[in-house]
Order: structure tokens, then sequence, then C-alpha cells
């Protein structure tokens, strides 16, 4: 039986204790953010100390990547079977124990099973974080509350290499994991008191047995082949076997879904035009986004030759002016609704990277080009980072945030890598060339990226706001 429809301005305005969870959620996904922007500048460090190989430690991220994207789903089903509040602290417990382990790890072999551990933790974090508070909202306070996350997001990686630096310099690269314990510890202590459970009112507990891994191991197959064609390319026998058996578990997980009381997607969930339109046009912007950044960062140490505080300085600009921008756009799209935000939002992002296609050449020009175009990137990402997540959820139910929360993060966290493996394959062309024309391409490529993104939205996202389409 479906949950009744909630008139959103029947209910209460939203209390201190209501914005005080939002702070602890939010402080989580900080930590969960800046944590896998911190590792990459300490890469050198964990190398020298362990004396592996790059593709070794390439893994650190990987083994972290694949666990958050193959477990995303389950753990959004569960949290709204069982509870969101009860999944949400032993989440933290696991994301701490897997920070500790990280901090305290003797070997590369080890590092990467203690990421592991954290990965599980982080794919319980990412759908119940907002899943748990959301339900205390009404509908139209909902987006701003997602777009202060999405501030708190944007924070995180401006803050996570500056951070990760200077705990590395003064330190070691295990305080970057082991400064997790104490603040998970305090989040521990009083999120108990702070937030009230919620869940699917309808769900019985039982989950599809046969389901679960079906989708587990689907997703994860898709991401390992993924990853696999950074090194081995993308017409890799084994990457391509990879890709395949993925491709057809998850399509026997929707079959099996269709029939199921409980499955782990729910396809009801895409009768919502507001939800499948969020996940096609998100699964373009996904691979835009990660790749845009990587393809900078090279640009700028690869080709440009610039030091890491100078790359780290002109990098930053873009961030932080999305973290300004992010919840003026939540509150914006809570009263005029999504489409547009997310259409001229992606649009600047278009515009930016195109601007860069047209005006960087191989001689540096840092301060006087690469970073004004960043103004255009800043805003668009500023408008659009947290808009996706409040998008999808807008016309669902409160009984189903979690299992919706999860498939939009499971969508996010396989085009994220996706994007990347595109973006190597584009700059690395010609075994290792880093002539400009490859950088050419790759801004082509992401500009194409959020159009797409854009066209899609436009298209196919319901008009108005979500207040207004429940009147």
């Amino acid at each position: 039986m479906s949950e009744p429809m909630v008139d959103p301005n029947a209910m209460p305005e939203p209390g201190r204790d209501a914005w005080m969870a939002v702070g602890v959620t939010t402080l989580v996904f900080f930590l969960v953010v800046i944590d896998v922007a911190a590792v990459n500048v300490a890469f050198p460090s964990i190398r020298d100390d362990f004396e592996v190989s790059d593709a070794t430690l390439g893994w650190v991220i990987s083994g972290y990547n694949i666990t958050v994207a193959s477990l995303l789903m389950v753990a959004g089903r569960y949290a709204d079977s069982l509870g969101r509040k009860r999944l949400f602290l032993p989440g933290v417990a696991i994301f701490m124990l897997g920070s500790m382990l990280s901090g305290l790890a003797p070997s590369a072999g080890l590092l990467i099973a203690a990421r592991v551990v954290q990965g599980v933790g982080g794919a319980i974090i990412s759908p119940t974080a907002i899943a748990v508070v959301l339900p205390a909202f009404p509908a139209h306070k909902r987006s701003t509350v997602i777009g202060i996350t999405g501030a708190t997001g944007a924070l995180g990686a401006v803050a996570g290499p500056a951070l990760g630096a200077f705990i590395t310099d003064a330190w070691s690269w295990r305080g970057i994991f082991l400064i997790n314990v104490p603040l998970c510890l305090i989040v521990l202590a009083i999120a108990p008191k702070l937030l009230t459970e919620s869940k699917d009112p309808a769900a019985t507990g039982r989950v599809d047995l046969l389901g679960v891994p079906l989708g587990t191991a689907g997703v994860a197959a898709v991401m390992f082949a993924i990853v696999r064609s950074e090194s081995a390319g993308l017409t890799d026998p084994t990457t391509v076997a990879l890709f395949i058996v993925g491709i057809a578990l998850i399509a026997a997980l929707v079959r099996r879904s269709a029939h199921q009381d409980e499955p782990l997607i729910e396809l009801d969930l895409f009768r919502h035009r507001s939800f499948s339109s969020t996940n096609l046009g998100l699964a373009f912007y996904s691979m835009a986004f990660t790749s845009g950044f990587l393809v900078n960062s090279l640009l700028l140490q690869e080709l440009w030759g610039q030091s890491l505080v100078t790359t780290g300085a002109a990098l930053m600009l873009s961030p932080l002016i999305a973290a300004a921008v992010s919840p003026f756009a939540g509150r914006w799209a809570d009263r005029v609704g999504h489409r547009w935000i997310l259409t001229v939002g992606s649009l600047c992002c278009a515009a930016g990277y195109l601007g860069y296609r047209l005006v960087l050449t191989g001689e540096p020009a840092v301060w006087n080009r690469f970073v004004p175009m960043s103004v255009l990137v800043g805003i668009g990402v500023g408008a659009t980072i947290a808009t996706w997540a409040s998008a999808g959820l807008a016309d669902v139910e409160p009984a189903k945030f979690g299992t919706s929360n999860a498939m939009i993060r499971t969508t996010q966290q396989v085009f994220y890598a996706l994007g990347i493996s595109v973006a190597i394959a584009i700059i690395s062309r010609g075994a290792g060339d880093t002539v400009v024309a490859n950088y050419h391409l790759a801004w082509w490529f992401v500009s194409g990226c959020y159009a797409v993104s854009a066209l899609v939205v436009a298209m196919t996202f319901p008009s108005g706001s979500s207040r207004s389409r429940v009147a």
C-alpha cells in the first residue's frame, strides 16, 4: 500500500533540533568528501613509505569507490526497510573503524583492505545522511537542506587537498585517516539524541535475498571494468567481459525487481518524471564533473608545469564559488522548481569548458585566462551539484527516501568513474602524449556532456516546484 500524499503546507516548520540534526549528518558527509580529496595529495608519501607502484597504490582509491558504488542500493533499501537512523549510526561506526585501520595500516595491502572497510561505511552513510533528516522537513524546504549538503561537499573539495598537504607535511599521511576517529566519536555521541527514526511504514524488513547479490555483483563488475579500462584500455577482453557480465546481472535484477514486493530497485520510482529525468541527466553531468576537474588538474601540473601550491590555488576558486551559490540554488529550487536551475547551471558549466577549449593553449595562462573562466564553471556547479539530489527526491514519498537517494548516488558513482576513464583515455592518446590537442578534445567531451545534461533536463523534467505539483 502506498503512503498517502501529504500536503507540504500542513507540516510544521522544522525546529532547532531538526537543523542541528542536519549539521550532524552534514559533518559526516564532509568527512567522507574531504577524505577522498585529501588522499590524492598523500599518494607520493604513501608510495614512498610502502615502496609500491602507482598501479597498486591506485587501488587505495579504486577499492573504496567500487565498494561504495556496489553497496549503495543495498544500503538504501535496508535503510527504508529497517530504519534510516538504525543504519546511519552503524555506518558512521564502520567508517570510523575503516579510518582507524587505514591510519594504522602496516602495508599497502592492508591499507587497501582498510579502505574497503571505510567504503562499506561510506556506502551506508551516503543514502542515509540525507534520508534520515529529510522527513522532518516539508517538501518546500528539502532543496534548501540538500543545498547545504552540496555547499559542504564543495568546501570539502576545496579544503581536502590543502588539509591533506598540511597534515601530511606536519605529521604523516596517516593523520588524514586518524583525524576522522575523534570527529566520528563526537557524531556517535550526539546523533542518537538529535535524529529521529523513520522508515517505509509498509516495509516488512525483508529484502529480496537474490536481488541483493545480483545488484551488488552487477554494479561491482561494471565499476571494476571501468577502473580496469584506465590501465588496460577499453578494448581489453577482460574489461569487455566484466562489463558484459555486469550489465547482464543488472538486467536480471531489473527483471526480478518487477515481480518482488520489496525489490532492491524500486521500479515504481521511475514513474515519477522528476526521478527518471534526474537519473538520465545526472549520468551525463557526472561524466563531465569528475573528468573536467581531472583534465584541469593535469593541464596545470603536466602540461603547464605548475607547482602543487599553484595548482591548488588555481583550482580553488571554482569550488569556493560553488559553495557560496549552492545554498541559494536550493532555496530557488524550493520556490520555482528544479528544471531551469539545472538547465542554466549545466549550460554555464558547458560554456566554461568551451571557453577553456577556445582560449587556452600550450602556453601557461593561469591567472589571466584559466582562473577567470573558472568563475563560470563555479556558478554552474553551485547551481547544480546539490540540486540534482533534491530534484530526484522532489516527488518521491518520504517512505522511499533511502532507496531513491541510493539509486541516484549509484548513477553518480558509476558515471563519475566512467568520466574519469574516458578523460584518461583522451589525455593519454599517443602513449603519454600531452600535446594541447588532447586537452582540447577532452574539453570538447566535458562541455558536450554538460550540454547534453542540460538538454535532457530541459526537455524531460516537469515544470514548477514540487510544492505546486502536490497542490
